[in-house]
C-alpha cells in the first residue's frame, strides 16, 4: 500500500518503507551471489520492524527519566533490559504463538514476534541506578538522573601588603 494515500510521503517514511520491502536476495542471504552485502541484513530489517511496531513513551521527571513500553502478553522473564555501548538503553522481548494441537487460528490480529526499542540516554543519566517494573503488559524503565554539579566557588586569595 502506498504511503501517498495517507499523506505519508516524508523521507523517514520512504526510508522505512524501503527497509521493510527488502527481498531476501538483497539482504545478504543465500540468494546473494559472491557473498557480498548489498543491502541491510535480515536481522537489521527484523529489528527495524520490531522498533517501528513497539510503542513507547519517554517522560522526564524531576529526578529521573521514565521509558514506558507496551509489552503485551510477555512476563518479566521474557523481557530484557540492557545498556549497550555505555549510553544505549535496549528494551527487547519476543512474543510467540501459543501452539495447541486441537486448535487452529481462524483469525490472528495480535502481533507476534520480536518487540524492541533503543534509546540513547542523556549525559546526566545515572547508569548505576536503572530499574524496570512490568505491570499489566506495560514495562516502565526508570533511569535516575545524576545530581547536578555543584557550582564552583570562587577561590579567594589573600593579598599581602609589602
Amino acid at each position: 500500500m502506498e504511503g501517498r494515500m495517507f499523506g505519508l510521503e516524508t523521507p523517514l517514511m520512504t526510508a522505512l518503507q524501503h527497509l521493510l520491502d527488502v527481498p531476501d536476495s538483497e539482504s545478504g542471504g543465500a540468494g546473494n551471489a559472491g557473498g557480498e552485502r548489498q543491502g541491510p541484513t535480515r536481522a537489521y530489517v527484523r529489528d527495524a520492524r520490531a522498533m517501528a511496531a513497539t510503542p513507547a513513551d519517554v517522560k522526564e521527571l524531576p529526578g529521573a527519566y521514565a521509558f514506558v513500553v507496551d509489552m503485551p502478553g510477555l512476563g518479566s522473564g521474557d523481557i530484557k533490559v540492557q545498556v549497550e555501548d555505555e549510553r544505549a538503553l535496549v528494551i527487547s522481548g519476543e512474543r510467540r504463538r501459543e501452539e495447541k494441537e486441537d486448535a487452529r487460528y481462524l483469525r490472528m490480529e495480535r502481533r507476534m514476534g520480536k518487540l524492541m526499542r533503543k534509546f540513547v540516554l542523556p549525559e546526566n543519566a545515572d547508569m548505576e541506578k536503572i530499574s524496570a517494573v512490568c505491570r499489566d503488559g506495560v514495562l516502565t524503565v526508570t533511569v535516575e538522573k545524576l545530581p547536578p554539579p555543584e557550582p564552583k566557588k570562587p577561590k579567594t586569595i589573600q593579598v599581602q601588603v609589602a
